[in-house]
């Protein structure tokens, strides 16, 4: 098919011939077979790329043949690569590494134990992306076995990326309730989901400064919170080979015991007083209540704390609150009482004894007791505040007192309560590890090392996850920048961005603002599909990825990413 062009007056004239070429006579011939100047240049096109070799066929004899996710794996598989976390797990490529990336990205995918797993692998392209579609869930459990005996160089891989060696690393502890009754890590202990009497496990989390998770330690259910401290010090000083950190961790973490036992370890700290700490610097006139009459912080130092400092900070805010909550369980607690001093009064309930029973089973239901006055007789039941404790309980609410061994020349007053206060970013993990987007709970394996290989799982997924809603800050319900508050004691405040996003529920653009959860739903529907040109089982088949939505592209976007990155 040849096309020639001529230039006449001003204007550009094709023509397009149909021509053979054949040989006669030794000689090479062209003959023009027709001229097709006259049709539309769409089937001029497509005449011309017919006789190239393409073939064509109706859009009416199209089957599709498959559709499965694939913007979300691109999503998450995508930046899992960016992050080099696969290299990470293990920087040689096998078939192990890649059956637990692929459960990582599941777990921010679609939910499920791992045999529900193995069942949805073919509802997106994440096992044919990675090459595991025939992996069952008995291949997963062995990948999980291979992955916990590597747990501690992947860490130590994490902490050389984000810990320095003069870093602030935040520390916490939390639970988790299991299934069943036969793994040797649940035990019955203080249940931070509310599941009192059931088995749990329970697992300190190390992590950076913003609260990256680096590390996680899993440990019997009924372990208390201090008695986790000296394992976390370990992996920083023995695994990580970190000497110059300052560990940050709550009250009931890092007791007086804990404490000195860092000393000898040569590990700064950040820590908190405890009420009773508080009230007796307050009674022994060491803490003067008028302070903050004019500030709201103050630095002060105390005989039983040498080679310390003492933060004192005051929220009105925080005492506000917890002045409401405190009348609030008076009054239910109240309420409770007013049953069983109804019945003493009428003569239904009589018997100290029996009085003392009914009274004790409610006074401490919201753990006010200590603040009634409770007498008990025979026949009569005498219930009144306690008003001069709670007046003096009420003198300290919203006063705390941050106590760390940090110098001056690394961290000024402000600097002190600002580290302690990012506890709140460890917090914020649990919460992401308990939610719907990582679900660690409930757990169903029985083997110590498949519990522990689950909780590492879910880890890896909150690291991805971490990053991923800092890329997509700008279309989820969450600051794109921490705002910085000059007052150190004062509630932390949202930007006017995100408190705009969070009135209106609106982009800038008029687009919704999203959840992490609503927007990895709809990067699903970038689906990519087998087509085939016949409902013949045996006819060729081709691959699709459909149209990203303007949505879509704008996230593919923040993440350098295409439809086609994988």
């Amino acid at each position: 098919m040849a096309t020639t062009r001529r230039h006449y007056n001003g204007k550009t004239y094709e023509t397009h011939l149909l021509r053979r070429t054949f040989r006669e006579g030794g000689k090479v011939h062209n003959e023009t077979v027709g001229n097709l100047s006259h049709l539309p240049a769409e089937t001029i096109d497509v005449i011309r790329r017919s006789l190239a070799g393409e073939t064509f066929f109706s859009s009416a004899d199209l089957v599709l043949r498959r559709s499965q996710d694939h913007g979300n794996v691109v999503v998450v598989l995508g930046l899992l690569r960016q992050l080099g976390l696969d290299k990470i797990i293990d920087p040689t490529h096998s078939r192990q590494r890649d059956l637990c990336v692929g459960m990582v990205v599941a777990r921010l995918l679609r939910l499920g134990s791992k045999l529900a797993t193995t069942r949805q692998w073919d509802n997106s392209t994440l096992p044919s992306v990675l090459g595991i579609e025939n992996a069952d869930e008995d291949e997963l459990y062995a990948a999980m076995d291979w992955l916990v005996k590597r747990q501690a160089k992947i860490e130590a891989r994490l902490a050389k990326r984000h810990l320095a060696h003069d870093a602030l690393v935040l520390y916490d502890l939390s639970s988790t309730y299991m299934e069943g009754r036969h793994c040797s890590l649940a035990k019955i202990g203080y249940s931070r989901d509310g599941k009192k009497g059931t088995l749990q496990i329970e697992y300190g989390l190390i992590s950076d400064q913003e609260g990256r998770p680096v590390a996680v330690e899993v440990v019997e259910g009924n372990t208390s919170d201090p008695a986790t401290v000296p394992g976390a010090v370990r992996k920083l000083k023995d695994r990580f080979g970190l000497r110059e950190v300052v560990l940050v961790g709550d009250r009931g973490m890092l007791t007086s015991a804990r404490i000195e036992a860092l000393k000898q370890d040569g590990l700064g700290w950040v820590s908190s007083l405890r009420s009773p700490q508080i009230r007796k610097l307050v009674d022994g006139g060491d803490l003067q209540l008028s302070i903050f009459d004019e500030m709201n912080l103050a630095e002060i130092t105390h005989p039983d704390y040498p080679g310390e400092r003492l933060v004192v900070c005051k929220n009105p805010l925080l005492a506000t609150e917890r002045a409401r909550k405190r009348e609030d369980l008076l009054l239910a607690t109240e309420k409770k009482l007013a049953p069983v001093l109804a019945a003493v009064e009428a003569g239904r309930l009589r018997g100290a004894a029996d009085i003392g029973i009914r009274v004790g089973k409610v006074k401490d239901h919201y753990n006010v007791g200590k603040h009634f006055d409770i007498q008990i007789t025979k026949s009569t039941l005498r219930i009144a505040r306690k008003q001069d404790e709670i007046t003096k309980e009420a003198a300290l609410d919203g006063i705390y007192v941050v106590r760390t061994s940090v110098t001056t020349d690394r961290l000024d007053s402000a600097g002190v309560v600002r580290a302690y206060k990012r506890l709140v970013k460890v917090e914020r993990v649990f919460r992401g590890f308990k939610s719907i987007d990582i679900a660690v709970r409930p757990v169903h394996h029985r083997a110590p090392d498949r519990v522990r290989a689950h909780i590492f799982l879910c880890m890896l997924a909150y690291y991805v996850q971490w990053h991923l809603e800092r890329a997509w800050a700008s279309l989820l319900f969450r600051d794109q920048q921490t705002p910085v508050n000059d007052d150190p004691v004062a509630k932390a405040h949202r930007s006017d961005k995100a408190l705009e996003k969070a009135s209106t529920q609106q982009l800038q653009d008029g687009s919704p603002v999203h959840s992490l959860r609503t927007l990895l739903d709809h990067m699903r529907t970038l689906s990519r599909d087998t087509m085939s040109a016949s409902s013949d089982a045996a006819a060729a088949t081709f691959k699709v990825i459909g149209q990203p939505t303007p949505l879509q592209a704008r996230a593919l976007a923040l993440l350098s990413l295409k439809p086609t990155s994988l």
